[in-house]
């Protein structure tokens, strides 16, 4: 322990650390394409090296170089630190702030490599979702969180860390942004030069806000959504049902799992063995093959003998598409879980080629890797189209598939040029969770102690259970579904790292539950501290017109103002830490999105923040999708206001369609 805060409090060191191996074991992230100037490439290098003293200059500088060469960034790998980086007990981290504490344990869960996909790059999912650029502004964060006060403000630049800054007690101890570049300049080849060149990252949801919580994040997301895409279809809750889709590396991992807590077979593939072999040892996968005709005799089997289960396929999507075609297997429910958002640089790998060449082409030949990614995506979509006319419902899962297939040219578009199929939110958790606003509230025990969660875990069953005897008939069966989940969580072994729990809640709901978790640590029924957060995929955090806002009809699905209100909101109100990103789930440029973190330590003061930010943080959306017309939205923004008297939303009038189309004409 002497070491590990050692290590911490030098930050940066004075001497120069061995180099580090490249460890082979480790899933890294693919070569990044070549697009830097010659100019840019010597920026790229005096932008690294500003990190440093001017006497390791000569040493590092031939190093990075290298480094930009092979591997297309600058990951600085030799600072890399000798300690392993996981979630210890919140009082294990050196500490003046034990907010910073709690920050720090979750910037080590997002890179502990049993959770995070290329630990070595610090990116946490997606292919791309990082937490930092490098390794130096790991370290001098990690310092700057253990020096900090509860009177100072760390303010993070797309991972750089700008300093500590003079504040107060009740202001957000670390301020992230990510990816925030000048609209015009937010293309993927912008991202991939301002990458390249040390300036901005991407930081998708929860990678770069510190609250990534492993598959177990999405999990309970996939969950509902399979539910009540059942429901959708009108299929009764049984073991027949085939859900197929593919992608099992990080938030994508989590299909196979929810699919069996669900009862449906789930076929899920995946090119990369490494992912494969991952999901399968945590338990979330049940069986994995790697021949095409036996996937297709054993999903038969499944089929007729009404089993739950998952099967991992290592291969490529469009060949299961295609052969379950030709061979007549029913699919009841398809989506695509591959990272879309970043179709050029790993997030899709093409049909015809194999994983390795992918990864090889992608950088040595980027204009032919692109035409075969778009060649795929027209291929893939001309089977789901035909498995589709058989009576499949496809949805996009919020990968930017539709929209990166519509690129490609793919047969996906409606006459008036939408998309032939819903987003998952349009038709699934917009009307039935975003609307009534419910979303995904997590925590984290500091403790890391896993009695600790199943206290947490039975705090939040006993207060759903006293808020659902009295729900409106309109979120009664949302109700039903989270008090099933948090009951059958643990069972689930669904934690990987922390020692984390999601939900769907709304606003009632996550405020009465954290109260109840901060009364549980005064008591010391919880032995330290938690950490409230979410997904930035929820009612206000996300401005996203092909996700999040893709069932907003009002024109404003391409505006940003809610995001930004919100963060700015939560930073007043009491957060922890505050985040907001360009890009997140379906790519940068496509959305702005906004997230947090709130420490509950047991003092009147945490439940005074709770219960203002968290009501903020739901009402915000609510009252935004309220004014959209959605009616859901419209039903939950006065029933907050009869809760709540010191809040007052803008209720729309609603216009006549019939005397709108008439004045309007041709």
């Amino acid at each position: 322990m002497k070491e590990f805060h050692s290590q911490i409090m030098e930050g940066i060191p004075d001497e120069l650390p061995g180099k580090k191996d490249y460890n082979k074991k480790l899933n890294h992230a693919p070569k990044r394409k070549d697009i830097l100037s010659r100019d840019e490439k010597i920026l790229a290098l005096k932008n690294a090296l500003r990190y440093f003293p001017k006497n390791l200059h000569g040493i590092l500088a031939p190093e990075f170089a290298d480094e930009l060469k092979r591997y297309g960034r600058i990951y600085m790998y030799r600072y890399r630190p000798d300690y392993k980086i996981h979630a210890r007990h919140i009082d294990d981290f050196p500490h003046k702030s034990r907010q910073a504490a709690a920050i720090m344990l979750m910037i080590s869960n997002n890179l502990d490599p049993e959770v995070a996909q290329h630990p070595d790059e610090l990116i946490t999912y997606g292919g791309n979702g990082a937490v930092f650029q490098n390794w130096a502004q790991y370290r001098l964060v990690m310092k700057y969180l253990a020096t900090m006060t509860d009177n100072q403000t760390l303010v993070i630049y797309s991972g750089h860390p700008l300093g500590l800054f003079p504040s107060h007690a009740d202001a957000p101890r670390v301020v992230v942004t990510n990816g925030m570049v000048i609209p015009n300049y937010s293309g993927k080849d912008d991202y991939e030069r301002f990458n390249a060149m040390g300036v901005s990252q991407y930081g998708q949801m929860t990678a770069g806000s510190y609250m990534y919580i492993g598959p177990q994040g999405i999990v309970h997301g996939t969950t509902i959504t399979i539910l009540n895409a059942i429901r959708l279809i009108k299929a009764e809750e049984n073991r027949s049902v085939l859900f197929v889709s593919s992608g099992l590396g990080g938030m994508s991992g989590a299909q196979p799992k929810a699919a069996t807590i669900a009862g449906v077979i789930s076929v899920i593939a995946e090119v990369n063995r490494a992912a494969i072999e991952k999901r399968f040892s945590q338990g979330w996968v049940d069986e994995v093959i790697d021949d095409i005709k036996y996937l297709c005799k054993r999903t038969l089997k499944a089929q007729q003998e009404g089993e739950t289960v998952s099967l991992a396929y290592h291969g490529n999507i469009v060949d299961v598409w295609e052969i379950f075609d030709s061979e007549n297997i029913k699919i009841d429910l398809g989506s695509d879980q591959t990272s879309l958002h970043n179709p050029w640089s790993g997030g899709y790998y093409p049909a015809a080629i194999s994983f390795d060449e992918s990864n090889r082409m992608m950088s040595d030949n980027p204009e032919k890797f692109r035409e075969l990614v778009r060649s795929s995506l027209r291929r893939q979509v001309e089977a789901i189209n035909r498995h589709t006319s058989k009576g499949t419902y496809f949805f996009d899962y919020g990968n930017a598939f539709l929209l990166e297939s519509g690129r490609a040219g793919a047969d996906i578009m409606n006459a008036d040029r939408s998309f032939r199929y819903p987003s998952y939110v349009q038709d699934i958790m917009g009307p039935l969770c975003f609307d009534y606003g419910f979303g995904p509230f997590r925590w984290v025990c500091c403790s890391n102690r896993q009695d600790d969660l199943q206290e947490a875990d039975n705090i939040a069953v006993r207060v759903l259970e006293e808020i659902a005897e009295k729900s409106p008939g309109q979120i009664k069966q949302q109700m039903l579904d989270n008090i099933h989940w948090i009951r059958e969580a643990g069972r689930n072994k669904l934690v990987v790292g922390s020692q984390a729990r999601i939900l769907y809640a709304d606003a009632e709901g996550r405020i009465k539950i954290a109260a109840a978790f901060n009364k549980a640590i005064k008591e010391s029924k919880i032995s330290a501290p938690v950490v409230l957060g979410r997904d930035h995929h929820d009612v206000s955090g996300t401005d996203s017109p092909f996700r999040e806002t893709s069932n907003i009809y009002d024109g404003s699905a391409y505006t940003a103002d809610m995001a930004v209100q919100n963060v700015i909101g939560d930073s007043f109100r009491g957060a922890s830490w505050v985040s907001i990103h360009n890009g997140g789930g379906v790519g940068w440029g496509e959305v702005i999105n906004g997230g947090f973190g709130l420490l509950l330590d047991g003092s009147a003061e945490a439940e005074k923040r709770l219960k203002m930010m968290l009501h903020w943080d739901v009402n915000n959306g609510i009252a935004r999708r309220s004014w959209a017309r959605n009616e859901g939205a419209m039903f939950t923004a006065v029933r907050e206001m009869e809760r709540s008297p010191e809040l007052q939303i803008t209720i729309p009038y609603i216009a006549d369609d019939r005397l709108v189309d008439e004045i309007a004409g041709d």
